[in-house]
């Protein structure tokens, strides 16, 4: 993981594509401070993302995802040589043939095996125990009654599910109480241990990505028809959420957070500028 300075979003995501030597798209990134222009040049500031690569593995992952695949259709290419050799050496003695044909599919059974485990996600188990135990000692301490923490790591990110009587009230109205909770976990984990965070309380999230994806609907077919669009601002996590849903749906395009004269946060979906 590493952060990127730059004057716009645009040139950090960039320069946070070219030190990786993947597409923008591959990136996981978190903004930590928005462009401002000041006033007559006083006070301006530049974009700061920290980013890296989605799959944390190592960053040959698609490389190596990529020679999988061929891997795999090498493998398909002898399965079907097999089963021709084996209607071909049927004349042969039977106890030729059926060794033939159960070495040849153990080897390419072993292939398939080895290509699948190679792409299978990363389980911390003992790291997110240790991040479950430090925030059931946190949540303790404070006048919130919450009866369920549970938590994974895979990859880089770790999931956090928390639930409990006081479940609203851990929200708060609008969503402020979530985000501030989970803007402080994230920065524990991520200076502590490198780690994005996903903060589920309990149908938070959820419901939030729910309403984002009915919202976003005429923004997804505006891109489609014109090529481009904007979303109306976003408090929170919101512009997180709808920031994934829209390079989830638009890989090949320029998807950013921008922020309005009011500091209000809002999406852009654009063509890449061709240098």
């Amino acid at each position: 993981m590493k952060k990127f300075e730059a004057p716009t979003l645009e040139d950090a995501y960039q320069d946070a594509s070219h030190f990786f030597g993947c597409s923008i798209m591959e990136l996981q990134c978190e903004v930590i401070q928005n462009p401002t222009n000041g006033f007559l040049g006083f006070g301006k500031k530049n974009a700061i993302i920290v980013a890296d690569v989605i799959k944390t593995q190592n960053t040959n992952h698609y490389k190596m995802k990529e020679s999988v695949n061929v891997f795999k259709d090498e493998a398909k290419k002898e399965k079907e040589k097999i089963v021709n050799a084996k209607v071909k050496i049927e004349v042969l003695d039977d106890h030729v043939s059926e060794n033939f044909f159960k070495e040849k599919t153990a080897s390419v059974d072993f292939i398939d095996k080895t290509c699948s485990d190679t792409i299978t996600p990363t389980y911390n188990v003992p790291l997110a125990k240790e991040i479950e135990e430090n925030l059931k000692e946190l949540l303790s301490k404070s006048c919130f009654s919450v009866d369920t923490i549970e938590v994974d790591v895979v990859d880089n990110t770790a999931l956090i599910f928390i639930d409990g009587e006081d479940s609203a009230l851990l929200i708060g109205k609008e969503g402020y109480r979530y985000n501030a909770l989970s803007y402080m976990i994230f920065n524990w984990l991520y200076a502590k241990y490198e780690l994005f965070v996903k903060l589920e309380i309990a149908r938070f999230l959820t419901s939030q990505q729910e309403m984002i994806c009915i919202h976003l609907e005429p923004v997804i077919q505006l891109v489609k028809k014109e090529g481009r669009a904007k979303t109306k601002p976003f408090d929170g996590i919101l512009v997180q959420i709808a920031l994934e849903k829209l390079r989830d749906e638009f890989p090949n395009k320029y998807v950013a957070i921008k922020t309005n004269k009011n500091g209000e946060k809002y999406i852009v979906v654009n063509d890449f500028i061709q240098k």
